[in-house]
């Protein structure tokens, strides 16, 4: 299967309890992600009573335009991230703070059917997408090859399932950058908007920018609040990209 898009799927989301004895004057829409970033805002100065009248994503947006971000790091989100290439997550995974990641190992997992990602700038191109193709068959065929190979070579190893993961990790390195891996991301409010601004912007890896922005329509819907103040339009190159407002909340 080769991939030209990526699939961006919610697999998990704040769920917030109200404390009885302190409880907030709520206004407006909100979920309870967006609820737990303002209880903690309004603990710090006991405001439960909402004494200036601010509906939840007003106050959010406040909380914003101030750049007081350490409330949104309560209100964490999971991602279930597919259809991405190793050179893609090979640069998210450089994003630490307040991230955790989990990804698929090419040592445990048989790469001898797997996917591809088409690189964006080739999609269209009937002659590039055909030359790719026939690389990344090549680079597969040489995969299934070299594991069938090592496995008689280790055939003296006696357990069967340590003689495959010693053969898929030196097969591997066959294997190209467009290999489509699956990972699971979850981070805080506050460092998926760093994430989202350093790779949904103009100079981003044309992928990876295609990913963020779909990360960020994702969680558009999913806390508005926290990512409403992010654009997404058509940058010079005729691709998408977004950019916030409120830059380095």
């Amino acid at each position: 299967m080769f991939y030209t898009e990526p699939r961006v799927t919610v697999v998990a989301r704040p769920c917030f309890i109200e404390p009885s004895h302190l409880p907030v004057h709520w206004l407006g829409d909100s979920t309870d992600g967006e609820r737990l970033a303002e209880f903690a805002g309004r603990l710090c100065y006991m405001s439960q009573a909402n004494p200036a009248g601010r509906a939840t994503r007003d106050y959010i947006e406040n909380i914003k335009r101030q750049r007081h971000g350490s409330v949104l790091e309560h209100a964490t989100y999971s991602l279930l991230l597919e259809g991405v290439s190793r050179a893609l997550t090979h640069e998210l995974v450089r994003h630490r703070a307040g991230v955790a990641v989990s990804q698929l190992s090419q040592r445990y997992v048989d790469e001898s059917e797997a996917n591809f990602v088409v690189p964006p700038a080739i999609l269209g191109d009937v002659a590039l997408e055909a030359q790719w193709r026939a690389e990344m068959e090549r680079a597969q065929a040489a995969y299934v090859a070299l594991v069938r190979e090592l496995m008689e070579r280790y055939a003296w190893v006696p357990d069967r399932v340590h003689r495959r993961k010693m053969a898929r990790e030196a097969a591997r390195g066959v294997l190209p950058n467009s290999t489509e891996t699956k990972i699971v991301v979850t981070a805080n409010a506050r460092a998926w908007r760093t994430i989202l601004e350093l790779r949904a912007g103009e100079g981003a890896d044309l992928e990876i920018r295609r990913l963020a922005v779909g990360i960020l329509r994702t969680l558009q819907r999913e806390a508005p609040g926290f990512f409403s103040d992010f654009e997404i339009y058509v940058a010079d190159d005729r691709r998408e990209a977004a950019r916030p407002e409120h830059h380095k909340v």
